[in-house]
């Protein structure tokens, strides 16, 4: 190759790479500083506000949140991840209002830039559950017109309560109480108003409530089939354990 050759193609690489990095979606202004919290003291707002903030949330927590996925989707993850707390204070341009999805490409471009996190993904077939269809259908109530998918949400060991949920998104949060992996073979579209209180597994007392089993086929017409499924797992090739400076 003569020099005339590799400095045009030196050149290209490095216009390709500025290219990339300008059309990735990001933050106009983004803060991370170490936490001086309480552990238990965690929690963040939705960017539906026109901001995003998060208090005393681990890294682990923020990749959780940037990929949609459940923390124990995250593969070859350091000892660390979940142990050093962060505040965040991000704002997007115009400072207007996000779904959660909108807020996942960016929160991943912060995580980038200044963890300088490296991932790639892979597909591996694990025990399961697959959200069916009960044997009389279901029993669900569209959505009453919440502006962003999955907000209003409140979960605790004994309820999942949230506003214009689909089936995926609630397959991906009955993930926790189930104990296992779950995707949605309901088929059905659209997007619905979920209440769901049953029995938390941590309890050793007879509250009355339901297994969180019957719950979903009494309430919601539903029910979890035992099946090997198809989990996404995220990998982790390198992040930093603190971030850039601000």
């Amino acid at each position: 190759m003569s020099s005339k050759a590799l400095i045009a193609l030196l050149l290209a690489l490095v216009v390709g790479t500025a290219c990339s990095a300008q059309s990735r979606p990001s933050f106009e202004v983004a803060s991370i500083r170490e936490s001086t919290g309480s552990e238990l003291d965690g929690s963040w707002s939705p960017p539906s506000t026109g901001k995003f903030t998060a208090h005393n949330l681990s890294l682990q927590w923020l990749i959780v949140l940037a990929y949609g996925i459940d923390a124990n989707q995250i593969a070859n993850k350091p000892s660390w991840l979940g142990a050093t707390h962060f505040d965040v204070d991000a704002r997007p341009s115009g400072n207007i209002a996000l779904s959660r999805e909108e807020l996942r490409p960016l929160l991943q471009s912060l995580l980038q830039e200044r963890f300088h996190l490296v991932t790639h993904t892979e597909t591996r077939q694990m025990p399961g559950y697959a959200l069916m269809l009960a044997k009389d259908g279901p029993k669900l109530e569209p959505t009453k017109g919440s502006k962003f998918p999955g907000y209003r949400v409140s979960v605790t060991d004994e309820q999942l309560n949230g506003l214009n949920w689909s089936m995926p998104y609630l397959a991906g949060m009955l993930q926790h109480p189930a104990g296992r992996p779950v995707v949605d073979k309901t088929g059905l579209g659209g997007s619905y108003d979920i209440k769901l209180d049953f029995a938390s597994n941590a309890s050793t007392t007879d509250d009355g409530l339901p297994s969180i089993f019957t719950a979903i086929q009494t309430t919601l017409g539903l029910k979890l089939e035992p099946q090997n499924v198809p989990v996404e797992f995220l990998v982790i090739d390198h992040v930093d354990r603190t971030p850039t400076e601000n």
